[in-house]
């Protein structure tokens, strides 16, 4: 009798794990595929592909596309926070950083929504949000120890990079009202609106070898373009009409630790004593900082 109950909670858990671990093995995915191809060619290829085939999924589901022109200025300025600096940006990051690097930077996007939250919303932080804010930096800081900081001027436009994808797409999650549009029409129109730019840039400037990617990076790029573009957002809107938003949040939070893991797994990225620490330190710090009171 309890079965109906527990089911959408299971399936919501379900599908944040795919989200999670689909989003987390995409950031050594895309480290190797940028030996291959250039970031904002592949990453908006990936991304147009994507949104034309959650198109047809919305139209076969007989979800419109139609868009109605009071959302036209909201949805351009969302597909350039949510898709084109949060991808973009967090793409190019990965030029001067380990993919683990990366992905715990462009995860302290919660905090940042924390301070925004104060003179946006009238939210003032919490003596727990600063302390966690403290702790996130305190891990960041860890990660860059050591040898790492004394490579920190070259690895500077990487940190901004990152930091810019979080605090973008951490004004976008306070200021930015969510769209009037069924869910996959609004996730094909921001990938179709984010990603074109990147793809065309990629195009005009980066001007891709074609006969450079091997069948690994093939094998990624279809990676990239099926699972972390379409099947997880498609498993993060579904888990967030089963479950409350702030456990869906702090899920999120794994995303980075498999982001390392699997980066040291796949490509032989560090992951030691401090590493582990600034993982827990980090993630600690960003789980503090969305607590209320």
């Amino acid at each position: 009798m309890n079965l109906p109950k527990l089911q959408p909670r299971s399936i919501g858990l379900i599908c944040l794990a795919i989200t999670s671990i689909g989003w987390g093995v995409n950031w050594p995915a895309m480290k190797f595929l940028l030996t291959e191809w250039p970031p904002l060619f592949a990453r908006g290829c990936a991304g147009v592909i994507a949104a034309m085939a959650i198109a047809c999924i919305a139209a076969c589901l007989g979800q419109s596309l139609h868009v109605p022109r009071a959302q036209i200025i909201r949805l351009v300025v969302s597909a350039f926070i949510n898709v084109f600096a949060w991808m973009g940006f967090s793409t190019l990051s990965m030029r001067w950083l380990h993919a683990g690097q990366a992905a715990l930077l462009v995860y302290t996007m919660p905090v940042w929504a924390t301070l925004l939250a104060w003179p946006l919303l009238g939210k003032r932080p919490s003596a727990t949000s600063l302390g966690g804010l403290a702790l996130c930096i305190g891990g960041v800081g860890l990660l860059f120890g050591g040898h790492e900081l004394a490579l920190g001027v070259d690895k500077l436009p990487g940190v901004l990079f990152a930091l810019g994808a979080a605090i973008l797409f951490a004004l976008g999650t306070v200021a930015v009202a969510p769209l009037a549009l069924p869910p996959l029409t609004s996730l094909a129109w921001q990938l179709a609106l984010g990603c074109a730019p990147m793809l065309m840039y990629g195009l005009l400037v980066e001007k891709p070898d074609f006969g450079a990617i091997s069948p690994a990076g093939i094998g990624v790029m279809i990676y990239m373009t099926i699972v972390p573009m379409a099947v997880c957002y498609l498993t993060w809107f579904a888990a967030l009409r089963r479950l409350p938003p702030a456990t869906a949040s702090v899920a999120t939070l794994l995303t980075p630790v498999i982001g390392v893991g699997a980066a040291a797994l796949a490509l032989g990225e560090p992951l030691g004593g401090r590493e582990a620490a600034a993982i827990g330190m980090t993630l600690a710090g960003i789980a503090l900082a969305m607590r209320k009171g």
